[in-house]
């Protein structure tokens, strides 16, 4: 209903189902940081489709290699779903990840 009213613009820049898992609003910048499998997304609030900025943040592979060796689905498990999108500072955003059951952690320069 929203698509056909014209009352919303979807975010076109994944078709990969990346799994979104967490949302980092700066309402000051005009931006939406949104934390998805091996993916980390920086938008445009005014137009989402437009100026998409995407950092591809996986897994090592030997962490995926024990993970499915401990029996965990490649596909579903064995990935750095992003979970913490964090303000640190007026230029950094703190992220951590599961890193395939082995969790990391990181700062992000917002330029």
């Amino acid at each position: 209903d929203l698509l056909l009213s014209n009352s919303c613009i979807p975010f076109l820049g994944s078709t990969e189902g990346l799994d979104f898992r967490t949302l980092l609003l700066d309402e000051e910048r005009g931006r939406l940081l949104i934390g998805a499998k091996d993916h980390i997304f920086l938008l445009n609030l005014v137009d989402l489709n437009r100026n998409v900025k995407k950092i591809y943040w996986p897994a090592a592979k030997e962490k995926v290699e024990l993970c499915k060796l401990a029996g965990k689905d490649a596909h579903t498990e064995c990935a750095n779903f992003i979970r913490v999108l964090q303000p640190y500072n007026r230029t950094h955003v703190y992220v951590c990840g599961t890193g395939a059951f082995h969790p990391l952690c990181g700062y992000i320069e917002l330029g």
